[in-house]
């Protein structure tokens, strides 16, 4: 067991993580609308493009350059470096792939730094909108270097929600149709934007007031959990527990509203029994 990280040590890695984040956004906006190959990587839906290997070969030339000893957890590559390291780089070099293929510009880079196992940098940047969300353990969270804070809905009837559908929702139950409605009818409404990295800063800026998601990957949420708690929410499993990044599913909210919409998330009935 290593000592915790110094404030110096992960500044240092969230500049790392910010320069290889902005380097694969301006790859994002060189490709926007130039797409030559889309396609599904097994599973209908799950599609990758050519900007999505060109953006992962950036952050990984930026991460190699900087830190050569660590190993990272790629979206496209897969699992690379020294497997005995304790430092894990989890990276999406486009979160929001099915939006960026439509022309919908709801997308975005997200690098994270997980040190034995528990996330402590992440970085987002969303190249459309030009917004830059950064944090590291103990060092707050910010928006464009400015600090951010999540919001204060304290009750889950005037609280605004985000959530997801997984790639597999054609053939499994499992896949949270029920919650979506079921939540709909308590709070002022459930959007879904289709990139987690960007309902994770949407909640730590506090235009969202919280967050649920399954089928999720660590690329997509290991810099948003950071961002999300240094801005003062609150993230972990559907019951409350702490969150198991390999879990596939994750609850973020503001922290006022966390133990209704945990509850709501056990008590949905499936829709064959939903009503209105």
């Amino acid at each position: 067991m290593s000592q915790t990280p110094s404030s110096t040590q992960l500044e240092i890695f969230l500049d790392i993580a910010t320069e290889a984040a902005i380097a694969a956004g301006v790859i994002l906006q060189d490709n926007w609308g130039k797409l030559e190959q889309i396609e599904e990587k097994g599973v209908a839906g799950d599609l990758v493009t050519e900007a999505d290997r060109l953006a992962e070969a950036e952050i990984l030339k930026v991460l190699r350059r900087h830190v050569p000893d660590h190993q990272i957890l790629a979206e496209e590559s897969g699992q690379l470096g020294k497997i005995e390291s304790e430092y894990l780089w989890a990276i999406d070099p486009l979160d929001g792939t099915t939006n960026y293929a439509h022309g919908y510009p709801v997308s975005a880079v997200s690098v994270g730094l997980s040190i034995e196992g528990i996330p402590q940098v992440g970085v987002v940047y969303n190249p459309f909108r030009d917004e830059l969300f950064r944090a590291a353990r103990g060092l707050g969270a910010t928006r464009d270097r400015r600090p951010i804070r999540v919001s204060q809905t304290a009750t889950l009837g005037k609280s605004l929600l985000v959530t997801g559908f997984a790639y597999d929702r054609r053939e499994t139950a499992d896949n949270n149709y029920a919650e979506f409605c079921y939540l709909t009818h308590l709070t002022q409404g459930v959007r879904r934007s289709g990139s987690a990295s960007l309902d994770l800063t949407d909640v730590a800026c506090g235009r969202l007031d919280g967050y649920w998601e399954r089928g999720i990957k660590p690329w997509d949420i290991t810099a948003g959990i950071v961002i999300v708690e240094e801005a003062g929410g609150k993230v972990t499993a559907y019951n409350g527990s702490p969150l198991e990044l390999n879990s596939g599913r994750i609850l973020a909210t503001n922290g006022l509203i966390h133990d209704n919409l945990s509850e709501a998330l056990s008590k949905t009935p499936p829709l064959t029994e939903w009503k209105s």
